[in-house]
C-alpha cells in the first residue's frame, strides 16, 4: 500500500511546477490524470509519430505515474465529461492566471457544486488576487519582486539568475503540495473539501523567512556576495582545485574551522572563523581578503577529489561542486536511491530522478512512466461508465481525443 493510495487528483496544467507538485503526490501513491487540451482543429496522430512521442515520454520524469486523457474543454460535452471525472476526483490542480477556469466553466465554485469534498489547487505567479493577479511572469520575476534575486551573486555585478529553482519548484510546487495534503488532512476531519491559492511570489516570501526575520529584527540588508552565506567570507566559499574543478567550503562552526585549519597545515588562521556579525556585513578588515587569497593558493596544490577525501577524514563540512553529467557518480546519491532506472522496450535503460521523500511503512514508486497525450482517454472513461458507442459518439462531436 502508498501512502495516497486512493486519491484521485485531475491536473489541469501546462507547466513543469505544476507537473512536479502532482509527481510528487503521484510518487505517493495518488492517481493522477492529466487532462490535456484538445481541440476540433486537431488532427489524429500518425501511429508512427505517436509511439515516437510514448519513446521520448519515458524520459519525462514530471509525468511518470500519470494517466492522460484528451478533452476539449470548449465543448459542451467534453464539460459534462469533466464534471463527471470531478466529480469523482479528490484534488484538481490548475495552472492557468486567474480567471481562465472560470471562463470555462471548470472552476472550483462551479466543481465544489458537484463535489463538495473536493481540494482545488490553483497555481500562478502573484495569485488570485491583488493588484498584480493579471501580470504575466516567471520565476526570474518573482524571485525579483520577492527579494531572492537581489540576494544572489558577486558584488557589482548584476545578481546571478538561479535557473528557475526558487519560485517554480521549490516555491509553488513544493508549497503546492503542502498545501493539497494539508486540505486533504483537514477534510478527514470536517468532511469538506477547500479552495487552494499558491502564489509563486507569496511562496519565494516564505523561502525568505530566514532572511526576513533578522531584517525585521536588526535591520539586515544582506547586501549582494559580501556576507557569510554569500560567500564574502574565506571559510564559507567554493574554491577552485588543481584540475580546475570546483569545491566548496562551509565552515560555520568555529570547530569545523578549526579542523579545517590543522588540516591544511594553517592554524594560524583558526581566529578567522564565523562570528553573528558576519550575517549582515562584509568583512571589514584587510586580513579576510588575505586569508581568502591564501586558500586559493592552497586548494590548487590538489585535485577537487583528493581535497574531499582530505578534508572529510579531518571533520570538514566540504563538497564537491558536480556538473550535471557527474551527479549520479555520487555514492551517497546511489545509495539513497536518487538514480532510478526502468527497463524500456524501445531504449534499454531508462533514467529517472529518484524519490526525496522516505516513507518507511508506506514508500513512494514509480508505477508507470510519462503517457503520451491521450493515451488514457478511452481507460479513463470507461472507468466512469461510458461506453464504447459513448466514446465513438464524443469522438465524433471532437469533445475528446
Amino acid at each position: 500500500m502508498q501512502a495516497l493510495e486512493g486519491v484521485r487528483i485531475l491536473e489541469l496544467v501546462h507547466m513543469p511546477p505544476g507537473e512536479l507538485c502532482t509527481m510528487i503526490l503521484g510518487d505517493m501513491g495518488a492517481e493522477v490524470i492529466k487532462v490535456e487540451a484538445f481541440t476540433p482543429n486537431d488532427t489524429q496522430a500518425d501511429p508512427h509519430d505517436a509511439e515516437a512521442l510514448k519513446t521520448l515520454q519515458a524520459f519525462n520524469a514530471l509525468n511518470r505515474n500519470k494517466k492522460s486523457i484528451r478533452l476539449n474543454l470548449k465543448s459542451e460535452q467534453g464539460k459534462e465529461v469533466f464534471y463527471r471525472l470531478a466529480g469523482n476526483a479528490d484534488v484538481i490542480v490548475e495552472g492557468f492566471r486567474p480567471g481562465v477556469v472560470k471562463r470555462m466553466g471548470v472552476d472550483y465554485e462551479m466543481v465544489s457544486k458537484l463535489n463538495p469534498r473536493i481540494v482545488y489547487c490553483s497555481l500562478s505567479g502573484y495569485g488570485q488576487d491583488g493588484p498584480y493577479s493579471q501580470y504575466p511572469g516567471h520565476d526570474i520575476n518573482y524571485i525579483s519582486i520577492a527579494g531572492a534575486l537581489n540576494l544572489i551573486g558577486w558584488p557589482g555585478e548584476p545578481p546571478a539568475i538561479p535557473l528557475n529553482l526558487l519560485a517554480d519548484f521549490a516555491g509553488a510546487s513544493m508549497h503546492g503540495a503542502v498545501g493539497i495534503l494539508t486540505a486533504l488532512f483537514a477534510r478527514e476531519r470536517t468532511g469538506k473539501g477547500q479552495y487552494i491559492d499558491i502564489s509563486y511570489t507569496d511562496s519565494v516570501i516564505t523561502l525568505m523567512t530566514f532572511f526576513l526575520q533578522q531584517h525585521f529584527g536588526a535591520g539586515h540588508n544582506f547586501p549582494r556576495g559580501e556576507w557569510a552565506l554569500a560567500g564574502g567570507y574565506p571559510y564559507y566559499k567554493t574554491y577552485q582545485a588543481k584540475d580546475g574543478k570546483l569545491i566548496s567550503l562551509a565552515c560555520i562552526e568555529p570547530w569545523f574551522w578549526e579542523n579545517f585549519c590543522r588540516a591544511i597545515g594553517r592554524e594560524d588562521l583558526k581566529s578567522l572563523s564565523f562570528d553573528f556579525d558576519h550575517l549582515a556585513h562584509k568583512p571589514q578588515d584587510a586580513k579576510w581578503k588575505a586569508a581568502e587569497e591564501e586558500l586559493k593558493k592552497i586548494f590548487l596544490t590538489k585535485t577537487r577529489d583528493e581535497w574531499f577525501d582530505l578534508l572529510i577524514k579531518s571533520d570538514v563540512p566540504v563538497g564537491k561542486v558536480y556538473s550535471i553529467e557527474e551527479i549520479f557518480s555520487d555514492p551517497q546519491l546511489l545509495h539513497r536511491r536518487m538514480l532510478l532506472e526502468f527497463d524500456h522496450p524501445g531504449l534499454g535503460k531508462v533514467k529517472q530522478p529518484g524519490i526525496a521523500i522516505k516513507l518507511s511503512g508506506t514508500p513512494g514508486e514509480v508505477r508507470s512512466l510519462a503517457p503520451y497525450p491521450g493515451e488514457n482517454t478511452n481507460e479513463v472513461l470507461k472507468s466512469l461508465g461510458y461506453s464504447e458507442a459513448d466514446l465513438e459518439s464524443l469522438r465524433k462531436s471532437k469533445a475528446i481525443g
